[in-house]
Order: structure tokens, then sequence, then C-alpha cells
């Protein structure tokens, strides 16, 4: 993939995206041919420059798209019959070799400070700023519904085009400040995958396994200009742009998607706090991730009852850590880890 891309500022604290929704019927989307023109049109991406609120490429030389754990998976963005869910086997001969995370695996969320993880750790989730953990499989953090509130100024100088507006007025998260981005349209969408994808086009540079693209339930707090096919769409995009360069895509929250997620491409999960909230059949979100995804889910949780609850539910068959809510590094005030 080109390495020229557009610079957005990275992520500052932790969010913590949990949706209490209805589990939703998988919707079939045509991916290969709208993802491909997207992506087409994503390759050259001209620079209106970084903004300048202390944003910085990685320092760390760029490594293998791919470099070692996990099951080789290529899973296509269209679901088939011949693999159960969260199957690692090789579906689509076609597509670029990735590998997933290791299912039920020790890991550790380090989105806001990167540091030495705990003996036993396998899977690290950091910021694409970061370098990635030497030896682990790690997964690049990108914030790529939204923006994020320390990035608003540039977004509006640089793309106020691509920022959702309802009669003339930005429409933000009021949880976090964060302006939504406007996917409602294939040309915005292209656009902003000139931008995402190249954030994503870094982390496999970076030496990253997988990206995280967050806020997928962004459509939810639209008041109905975003719909879930605009971000199935989207995402259907991005993980078409993860997949060309051998990175695994996890869908980020929104359980309410139900197949759907697997359906637009995305190869695992990672999920906020799924054991504290419940679907409409009464079962945890974890479950949800694990009845499509099988192992391959990471679970986070930031209160130590929900986390002993979803250890004695699942044990060691996803990967389940309990964090501190800005996912501070050991030694600070209020650090917290802890796995099954």
């Amino acid at each position: 993939m080109a390495t020229t891309r557009q610079e957005g500022p990275a992520r500052g604290a932790n969010r913590r995206r949990v949706v209490v929704l209805a589990a939703a019927a998988a919707v079939l989307l045509t991916t290969v041919g709208l993802t491909l023109a997207v992506v087409s049109q994503g390759q050259t991406r001209g620079g209106t420059g970084s903004p300048g609120a202390g944003r910085t490429s990685p320092t760390h030389p760029a490594g293998p798209a791919t470099t070692s754990r996990g099951p080789e998976v290529t899973t296509p963005a269209t679901t088939t019959g011949g693999a159960s869910p969260g199957s690692a086997q090789a579906t689509d001969p076609g597509r670029t070799p990735r590998r997933l995370p290791p299912a039920g695996a020790e890991a550790d969320y380090q989105l806001s400070q990167p540091y030495t993880p705990a003996p036993g750790v396998r899977i690290v989730a950091r910021d694409r700023t970061a370098a990635p953990a030497p030896g682990l499989y790690t997964i690049c953090y990108v914030n790529a519904f939204q923006t994020q509130a320390e990035a608003n100024g540039w977004w509006r100088r640089a793309h106020p085009d691509l920022l959702l507006r309802r009669g003339g007025t930005e429409v933000t998260d009021p949880d976090w400040g964060e302006i939504l981005l406007d996917i409602s349209a294939p040309a915005k969408r292209s656009a902003l995958l000139g931008i995402v994808g190249g954030w994503i086009d870094g982390c496999a540079e970076a030496g990253f396994d997988a990206v995280e693209a967050d806020n997928l339930d962004t459509w939810t707090r639209s008041g109905g200009l975003l719909t879930r096919s605009h971000a199935l769409t989207f995402a259907g995009a991005l993980a078409a742009r993860a997949h060309a360069n051998g990175l695994a895509i996890a869908q980020k929250n929104a359980a309410e998607l139900g197949a759907a997620g697997r359906t637009a491409g995305f190869d695992f999960a990672v999920a906020e706090s799924c054991q504290e909230y419940t679907g409409a059949d009464g079962r945890p979100e974890c479950q949800g991730y694990a009845d499509v995804y099988g192992g391959h889910v990471i679970v986070i949780e930031y209160d130590r009852t929900h986390f002993r609850r979803a250890c004695a539910g699942f044990g060691r068959r996803l990967s389940v850590v309990l964090r501190d809510i800005d996912l501070t590094a050991p030694g600070s005030p209020g650090h917290l880890y802890d796995s099954c």
C-alpha cells in the first residue's frame, strides 16, 4: 500500500463504548465491488498536513504486516457456509493471509499509556502512534467513525465537509465531545477512507498484527442522519483496507449487529463491559460476541464484579481483562489490571 497519508491527532484518554440494544439479524452486503472502488479512490492521499496538536509519526521502524502468533485466517467479507463462527480456517484463498489473536490468551489494553506487559500476556492493544509490543500479538487502535475531541480543530480546518451536520450544526457525541464523521454518502466514505485507511496503512508499516476500528456504533448517536447500513458499508471498506495490508480487523463493541459484523469483514471482536450488559435474549453481550467470533473475543471490564462474572462464565475461552477506566500504567494512581 502507498505510504503517503493524511494524519490526524492520536487517541487521548480511554473511550468506553457500550450500546444496549437488541441483537439484529445479519445484513448481506455487496462489499466486493464497493470496497474495491472505494479503495482505489483512496490510494492517492495528498497531504493537507498533520494537525499541530502534538501528532507525530511513530519513531519505530516499520515491520512486517503480520509478525507471528495466532492461526492464519482469510475470512471473506461475505459470510460463507463452510466455516463455523470464530473459525480460523482459510475460506478465501484470494485474500491476503492474516492472523487472529490467539483465542482465550491473556491480554492487556494499553491505549493511554504503553508499558511492558505482565508475564503471560500474549495480546496487547495500543494506540496507532505507539510501537507494537515486541514478540506479542499487538492490536492497533484507530478512531474510525468519530473525531477525537482534541482533533476537532484539525478536522474543521482540513476536512469540514466530512463532519456530520444537522442544519449546519455539527453533530457530536455528548459523552466525549467528538464530532461524528459523515459516512452517509459514497463520496464522503471514499474521502474518509483516504484518511482513516492511511492510518491503517501506518499500523501495518509499524508492524502491528491487527487494527481496532473504534466507534462503529456512531450511527446510534446521529439522530437518524446515519444508519446501520452506512456504518457496515464503511466498515467493509476499512476491513478491505486492513486485509490488503495483511492485518486482521476487530469489531469494536456494537453487540446489536449480531452476525452482520462478520459479514462486513471483521475477524474478531474487542468488547468493553459486555458482561455488564445483556441483549434482548437476556444473555450477557459477551455471549453474543462469542456466538459470532468463537474464542477470538477480547473482553475489557472496568468493574471487578463484572470481571469476576465474566471469568466465571467464560474462563479462558475468551480473553477477559480488568482495567482501570483511564488505562493507566503500573505505578500510576488508580492503576488496575487483572486477568482470568
